[in-house]
């Protein structure tokens, strides 16, 4: 709902409400003033998950909280997952501002807190089958355990930090939600769901 308000803004209006509701490490750090005196410096630590840049990277994180969403909601109820969403979204953003401390670019997206329900779900269902699209001649739908394709997530995650990747990609801030996740996850989950699938 927040991007299709956002879609209907001219460019200019578009990349200002990313400015004012984005979060801006030098803000947040109180190095540079709020762009919007209103709303405290510490706010845009939630509401910057609820922007997106285009609608790639909004449905992109929509299909894996999709995926992985509702199993994890199950498995807190309610609630207790709207707590960790939002936590896991808080922590991703301040992994983002422990690397980036004189960041003056808005991060913006719900990456932080999508990753921190796949670290979720990679503790509570890693022997759950996932289907991933395989390319060999044509795009194949192949089971593959949930351990395997978000282990492989994590290190890509990884691995475009080590080489430095220069794409507008906050790579902490996936890293940070992530492992969020995995720890809020083993505090959160109800008592009746086990650890490794029960493994």
């Amino acid at each position: 709902m927040v991007f299709l308000v956002q879609a209907t803004l001219p460019p200019a209006a578009f990349d200002e409400a990313t400015i004012y509701f984005g979060m801006i490490p030098i803000v947040v750090r109180d190095i540079y003033p709020a762009p919007l005196p209103w709303l405290p410096d510490w706010a845009t630590l939630v509401t910057y998950a609820f922007l997106h840049a285009d609608w790639l990277h909004l449905l992109s994180n929509m299909l894996f909280l999709w995926v992985f969403g509702d199993n994890i909601e199950d498995a807190m109820g309610h609630l207790r997952f709207l707590v960790f969403y939002l936590a896991c979204a808080v922590l991703a953003a301040l992994a983002h501002l422990a690397f980036n401390l004189d960041g003056n670019g808005p991060l913006i997206g719900a990456s932080g807190a999508v990753a921190g329900v796949m670290g979720a779900y990679i503790l509570l269902f890693p022997h759950a089958r996932v289907f991933v699209l395989a390319r060999i001649v044509i795009p194949i739908p192949l089971p593959v355990p949930a351990f395997w394709m978000l282990g492989f997530w994590v290190l890509t995650q990884l691995f475009y930090l080590v080489i430095g990747s220069q794409e507008s990609v906050a790579w902490w801030a996936h890293i940070g939600g992530f492992v969020a996740g995995v720890i809020l996850a083993a505090l959160m989950r109800r008592r009746d769901v086990m650890l490794w699938g029960g493994r």
